[in-house]
């Protein structure tokens, strides 16, 4: 696999407001509450049909973290660097960004990532581990 926006994401973007699959899930990528994920890929394989967080259900590691310090600027995305503390679990390799809604069945995701260049595979043992985003930015339309 490689690192991908979700198509039901793009459909949002280019459809706003349209009913159906956009219905009450447009996205803010500055103003609303954009998490990150880590996911074991042994649970969890991208399609690219999937639409909503539920389609990873079970296939999370630790508890996603909120971005901070976000930006749209030339259409690139761009957020601060996300820790997860005291991570155990299962092996992750990849990771999601999706709009969290507080409702996995209503949270769209965004991108897929799982690039080598992302710190991606790694093994928790309990100690902290950061994902540092790329400088010149997260994704770009």
């Amino acid at each position: 696999m490689a690192n991908v926006l979700y198509p039901k994401f793009k459909e949002k973007l280019l459809n706003p407001g349209t009913a159906g699959i956009n219905s009450g899930a447009q996205v803010d990528m500055d103003s609303d509450n954009i998490r990150v994920a880590l996911i074991d890929t042994g649970v969890y394989t991208y399609n690219a049909s999937h639409e909503f967080l539920s389609s990873a259900s079970g296939a999370t590691v630790g508890t996603a973290q909120l971005l901070g310090s976000k930006t749209v600027t030339n259409g690139v995305f761009d957020a601060g660097d996300v820790t997860f503390t005291g991570l155990t679990g299962n092996s992750v390799e990849a990771y999601i960004i999706y709009k969290d809604t507080g409702t996995a069945s209503s949270s769209p995701l965004i991108a897929y990532f799982d690039s080598a260049t992302s710190g991606l595979p790694l093994t928790p043992n309990g100690g902290n581990v950061t994902i540092q985003f790329n400088a010149s930015g997260i994704f770009a339309l």
